[in-house]
């Protein structure tokens, strides 16, 4: 088992955590390609969604080398992160359930993530979890 690191706190990129920074960094790729490839061919389309991608992809860069990395910084950073990610994902899945008309495309948010079969819902609470989890 890991050496416990940070005051006593086990490295968050260790044992399963390593599975969450690659889950993380799937997410960070899928989601920067898709406000990449958004933003330079269709933003005149949806501009509030296709920026929203944006600060998603922005978002799970941030997680992924944060929940990668050791030392209180990166353990602040990431919480900050994941936080943003569960806030993120509420909001914007729920503003395209009530006001679907004002999301005319998705978005990696909309509905909870369900393009992509609601991970986007589920991992921030798994990721919040695991932050509290290797504090100890």
């Amino acid at each position: 088992m890991d050496q416990p690191a940070d005051g006593g706190r086990v490295p968050t990129a260790s044992g399963a955590g390593r599975l969450l920074v690659a889950v993380y960094g799937v997410f960070a790729l899928a989601a920067t390609s898709r406000a990449g490839v958004q933003l330079a061919t269709r933003f005149h389309e949806a501009p509030v969604a296709y920026l929203l991608s944006a600060v998603s992809a922005v978002v799970y860069v941030v997680a992924t080398v944060a929940l990668a990395r050791r030392g209180p910084g990166a353990r602040r950073l990431a919480w900050a992160a994941v936080t943003t990610e569960l806030v993120g994902v509420l909001v914007v899945g729920t503003l395209s359930v009530v006001a679907a008309g004002d999301f005319p495309r998705a978005t990696v948010w909309s509905g909870y993530g369900e393009g992509y079969g609601f991970v986007p819902l589920v991992l921030p609470f798994v990721g919040l979890w695991w932050l509290r989890r290797t504090a100890r």
